[in-house]
């Protein structure tokens, strides 16, 4: 079940270099183009198939990147332009169970992902070794979180999720 829930393992934060810097933002940078290639000749049934069981379905899992994608950005805007915001985390298992993330068509969550994504990679692109220091505060966790930590986890998240879906594709032989 392990490997059905984590199919990248757990996340991990080590550091980043310089090197993983430029690697992660790449990734966000490609990762649109890979989620509507992965999703995108999926009939109504698969999207509203459980990419395991007891999980969401293939179409909540692309809505709820699109609203992370917002949480994100927004996020690292905060952290670029406020000393140690706190920020406001959000439900997910209850934002999964509203209507524009059930029911919706999931192309207006790609355009969503498509533009989040490119902006929050032109941001980071244009930061500062320094503006990676920054940090905010998230209750939820009770913890500070660095900008160079929340970019690792934002690239682990978005990949977790992918293989969410590559996984149960794979599975159910689509």
């Amino acid at each position: 079940m392990e490997n059905l829930t984590y199919p990248i393992g757990r996340f991990v934060f080590e550091g980043m270099t310089t090197a993983q810097k430029e690697e992660w933002i790449q990734q966000l940078e490609q990762y649109p183009a890979k989620l509507k290639e992965l999703v995108g000749q999926l009939s109504e049934e698969q999207l509203n198939t459980p990419y395991r069981t007891g999980g969401w379905t293939i179409r909540q899992v692309v809505h709820h990147v699109a609203d992370f994608s917002m949480h994100a950005l927004i996020r690292f805007k905060l952290t670029l332009t406020e000393n140690n915001p706190t920020i406001k985390p959000f439900l997910e298992d209850r934002w999964a169970l509203l209507s524009d993330t059930k029911d919706m068509p999931i192309e207006p969550s790609l355009s969503i992902i498509e533009g989040t994504f490119a902006r929050m990679t032109t941001l980071l692109k244009s930061m500062s070794t320094v503006e990676f220091e920054r940090q905010f505060y998230h209750p939820e966790k009770g913890s500070q979180m660095s900008v160079k930590l929340f970019l690792s986890f934002t690239r682990w998240h978005a990949y977790h999720h992918l293989a969410h879906i590559q996984h149960a594709k794979e599975r159910l032989n689509w």
